[in-house]
């Protein structure tokens, strides 16, 4: 049995109430961010059961409303990967792969999931598993601008040649400032922020102390690599479709552009 949990929570520095702000997906329609990554997760064949996951009321009650089942968890959680542990136990799952898409990634293709539900399947040492997609030049550039702005607009990830996690940043890794690429040649890869677990290595993360890498960061991913576990980056192809977090509010209008786009 596949599980996606969605981990929605309320606060957040940079953009207080993210879950339930509204975009125009064009036709006059407008959906909150978690109803669209609702819907992205209903998209993906294999799931047998989609679940939000939130500590807020008002997240909860938006969540029934548009038909999504809610496991409500701890407020304590300090990241979505501890939402989705808490909600594995305090829901009593016992699934074969725990999914999380995390709610603010509606754009997030329902093959990209499909790939690490497969690569989980085909490789039982793994204890995770998260997609990586290369970088266009057009991609590569924002990323940039963002961080000369001061903003994290996207995370980044380098693993070996087995694929094997070996750090994840929010700043722009490796370093190719003032280098120009070819489309398909650019070395930088976009983490995708969608995981798949094994329930017991989700029990585990939960008994691992933060560490430093993972606070000085931010990234809840970094505290697999500092215990040892193994984080499987998958890379995953776009198939010509735009991947965008909402990370910050200025992203809203690039979400609602390719929303808009794919209606078309």
């Amino acid at each position: 049995m596949i599980t996606v949990i969605i981990p929605a929570r309320y606060a957040s520095s940079r953009y207080p109430g993210k879950p339930l702000a509204e975009l125009d997906i064009g036709g006059g329609v407008r959906r909150s961010l978690i109803e669209l990554t609702w819907r992205a997760a209903l998209e993906v064949p294999e799931a047998d059961a989609v679940y939000v996951a939130t500590d807020d009321d008002g997240i909860a009650e938006a969540a029934r409303g548009f038909g999504a089942e809610v496991i409500m968890t701890s407020g304590s959680c300090r990241n979505g990967t501890e939402r989705c542990a808490d909600a594995l136990e305090r829901a009593g799952l016992a699934p074969e792969i725990v999914v999380n898409l995390q709610g603010d990634a509606p754009l997030t293709p329902p093959w990209f999931l499909s790939a690490l539900i497969a690569a989980m399947r085909a490789d039982p040492t793994l204890d995770a598993a998260t997609p990586v997609l290369r970088c266009e030049p057009a991609t590569l550039a924002l990323l940039q601008e963002d961080r000369r702005a001061g903003r994290v607009g996207g995370t980044t990830a380098v693993f070996d040649r087995a694929g094997r996690g070996l750090y994840f940043s929010k700043e722009v890794i490796p370093f190719v400032e003032g280098r120009a690429f070819s489309a398909g040649e650019v070395p930088v890869f976009h983490h995708v922020g969608v995981y798949a677990y094994r329930p017991e290595t989700l029990r585990r993360y939960q008994d691992w102390p933060e560490g430093p890498l993972e606070r000085l960061e931010g990234l809840e991913q970094l505290r697999f690599l500092e215990n040892g576990a193994r984080m499987q980056c998958v890379e995953v192809d776009s198939r010509g479709r735009v991947f965008w977090e909402l990370n910050n509010p200025q992203d809203v209008a690039r979400i609602e552009a390719v929303l808009k786009e794919q209606r078309t």
